[in-house]
């Protein structure tokens, strides 16, 4: 990372008319000026432009994938520089080190980071601009500052009723020295922050003029790339025959790259029916043969190990030979695909001079350490320096972690590069589904003690899966991992056990261990990452005790949860807005959960019926506390969605291995929640005053437990796998 000294970042320059905090821009996605200087930590006054005619464009640095951040943002802005928010708009930030997200020391939008991340620097920011733009105009009227205040991008003198709008002082408070400190507004103080906002998109995406990757048609004259992969991870191409390829109508090239055989051709239909004629000879590696039952009977073998400790209290798992009952179970949970709606894709132009990449990713910018995001993937494989290539990053069809990988930025300059072409590299849904970086499967043994009174004494939990951290550290080996400090410390990658290292339960003794598994499958990023199958596993067995103990699930939390305040707020919400208690029909059940995530905390109660083996859930009500709402319609939007995708992991999804393939490859036997299966959400939001926490992913991780546990109390049956598939009677 390139770090920026704060001095120099908060440098006002006159561009026109315009007040610039931070390095200019020359359009979106452009490449920024070089910032001078480079001594200090990132400030991030590199986002405030204000226009001659008093527009206020912010520049938004971390990637729109449906989340909102693009508004959520702009707000930050607006409200510390009293805005009109009607003149407020928005430009997608160019890849530099000068947008790395503090929080994860790259530029990529991620982990439900980018308010977290935004809510102090965008504030000051636009809190001295208005100060600066408020002793511009005191200036020209001869006044002190402090007889002026701001509204509705004006300056406003009171006493005489003067008023100055911000593009008319903008050129002269550019050349005011910047404040050194400034006052934040209180809570009280905020108009916007807190008030369900029109997302600024809104309008372009009711009207369909939002760019996604896939609309991109420049540059001219480029070609449709697609990509025939080996099927089995890991294969390579042994031989192949472009003559029946070449033989369709429209194809103009058929090539060998690093990732298999690329076929180019006019358009996309050209091309896919280009690769369908190709013939491929693939050596197809270690992992031909292999399925789904194998590498699970690899989990359960490593499983009966010992694993390495990741946590421990008290007596840790030696405190079960005091309880009275010890209850033990093991779990199940599947490899899982994004299933973006927009597939994979990627446009890219390499010449000598340049390389210009557009592309929806997650990932612009990093550190070499974490592969150096898309900007530094493409200057690899095309052979230049990172400052001759240029990201343009268009709206996303969909994220949750498969845009954080650059595999798609190298396929498509890899071809440009080889081909001597300009492409726009497309992925069919099949390819998708079956090349993705999955949600690790994992399998979990749980032992928890009981005492004489019910009261739960000890907790053992033994976590083994694939490490998604260990792909990022360079040459890799269990031994030098035990003397790694940072994420993989011990050989323990903290995203496989966040989530079950930290319990919010107050246990006397507990005690956490993870295996490390390298089965060969490519893993990474999934929406809520290890929380998605720990809360799960966690959540389920604290029910499987509570019935044990014969205590009311809600009732037995609440015990447990003496010392973590957020949880028992959400979680009595949530039980009052269910009517935790209330009598149900035959066959219907209700579920609860509750588990904090990326800075925010969540309960869900799910309603369930079930007819048959068939598992209909009927409503879903979610308390959620992550402090400062911003904007509580993208909250609640957010809290919806994850539900959402989280359902479809609940009762649907499952990617599984035969003879070393990938057995799903489209909707039909990859099925998603749709509408008609879509249960009543309601939300409850939690005020606790406390800075923002994450939205986008942590009402994901209760949902699939307390659906599962609302099926066992309306059947008996305790589902210990994803998804959850009832018996046969």
């Amino acid at each position: 990372m390139t770090p920026l000294s704060r001095r120099r970042f908060l440098e006002v320059t006159a561009a026109g008319a315009a007040l610039t905090i931070g390095v200019s821009l020359t359009g979106c996605g452009s490449e920024p000026a070089p910032p001078d200087d480079l001594e200090a930590a990132f400030t991030p006054d590199v986002w405030i432009r204000i226009m001659p005619d008093g527009e206020v464009v912010v520049v938004v640095d971390r990637a729109e994938m449906g989340q909102g951040v693009s508004t959520a943002l702009p707000m930050l802005v607006a409200e510390e520089l009293d805005a009109d928010w009607s003149r407020v708009r928005y430009q997608f930030a160019p890849a530099h080190p000068a947008y790395y997200n503090q929080l994860i020391g790259a530029q990529i939008t991620g982990g439900s980071t980018s308010v977290m991340n935004a809510w102090v620097p965008l504030r000051e920011g636009a809190a001295k601009a208005r100060a600066m733009l408020v002793a511009a105009a005191a200036a020209e009227w001869g006044v002190a500052p402090g007889a002026c205040r701001t509204e509705r991008s004006a300056v406003i003198h009171d006493p005489s009723g003067r008023s100055l709008d911000y593009g008319a002082v903008a050129a002269a408070a550019s050349l005011l020295p910047v404040p050194d400190r400034v006052a934040l507004k209180g809570p009280g103080e905020f108009r916007l922050i807190g008030r369900p906002v029109p997302r600024l998109d809104l309008e372009r995406q009711v009207t369909g003029q939002i760019r996604y990757g896939s609309d991109v048609r420049e540059p001219e004259g480029a070609l449709v790339a697609v990509l025939a992969r080996c099927p089995v991870f890991g294969g390579t191409v042994r031989d192949f025959d472009p003559a029946p390829a070449l033989a369709v109508p429209g194809v103009k090239q058929v090539i060998q790259v690093d990732q298999g055989v690329a076929v180019l051709a006019e358009n996309t239909w050209q091309a896919m029916a280009g690769r369908s004629a190709l013939q491929v000879e693939w050596n197809e590696g270690s992992l031909a043969g292999v399925s789904s039952e194998d590498l699970e009977q690899q989990l359960r073998t490593l499983g009966a190990g010992a694993g390495r400790e990741a946590h421990r209290e008290g007596s840790g798992a030696d405190g079960l030979a005091d309880a009275a009952q010890v209850i033990s179970a093991e779990y199940d949970l599947p490899f899982l695909a994004h299933a973006c709606m927009e597939p994979m894709n990627c446009t890219a132009l390499v010449t000598d001079q340049e390389v210009v990449v557009w592309v929806p990713t997650q990932n612009q910018a990093a550190p070499a350490l974490f592969g150096g995001g898309s900007r530094g993937v493409a200057a690899k494989v095309a052979g230049v320096s990172q400052e001759r290539v240029t990201v343009h990053t268009t709206n996303l069809g969909g994220g949750f972690g498969r845009r954080s990988e650059t595999d798609f930025v190298a396929e498509a300059v890899g071809i440009a590069k080889a081909a001597g072409v300009s492409v726009r590299l497309v992925w069919s849904r099949e390819d998708d589904t079956r090349h993705d970086f999955y949600r690790p499967v994992s399998h979990h043994r749980l032992r928890g003690g009981l005492s004489t009174a019910g009261e739960l004494s000890a907790w053992a939990h033994h976590i083994v899966a694939p490490s998604i951290t260990a792909r990022f550290i360079p040459g890799f080996v269990p031994d030098w991992v035990t003397r790694l400090a940072g994420p993989l410390k011990g050989g323990i990658d903290e995203s496989a056990v966040e989530g079950a290292r930290e319990l919010p339960y107050r246990i006397p003794n507990i005690e956490v261990r993870y295996t490390m598994a390298d089965l060969g499958v490519p893993v990474g990023f999934w929406r809520s990452v290890g929380h998605s199958y720990t809360a799960f596993v966690v959540e389920s067995f604290i029910d499987e005790l509570a019935a044990a103990a014969g205590k009311d699930p809600v009732a037995f939390r609440l015990a447990l949860l003496a010392g973590s305040p957020r949880h028992r707020a959400v979680l009595e919400a949530v039980a009052t807005r269910a009517g935790w208690g209330t009598p149900l029909p035959p066959g219907q059940g209700r579920g609860v959960a509750v588990h904090g995530s990326f800075g925010s905390y969540a309960a869900q109660v799910a309603e369930v019926e079930v007819v048959g083996r068939e598992v209909r859930v009927r409503r879903v009500v979610c308390a959620f506390d992550c402090g400062v709402v911003v904007n509580p319609d993208t909250v609640e939007a957010q809290i919806q969605s994850a539900i959402v995708y989280g359902l479809t992991a609940a009762l649907k999804a499952s990617v599984t291995l035969r003879d070393g393939r990938i057995v799903e490859s489209n909707f039909h036997d990859y099925p998603l929640l749709r509408i008609d299966e879509m249960p009543v959400v309601e939300v409850v939001l939690v005020p606790s005053g406390d800075s923002p926490g994450g939205v986008g992913e942590p009402a994901l991780p209760p949902i699939a437990p307390a659906v599962a546990n609302a099926v066992f109390a309306a059947t008996g049956y305790r589902s210990q796998r994803l998804p959850i598939r009832l018996p046969e009677e």
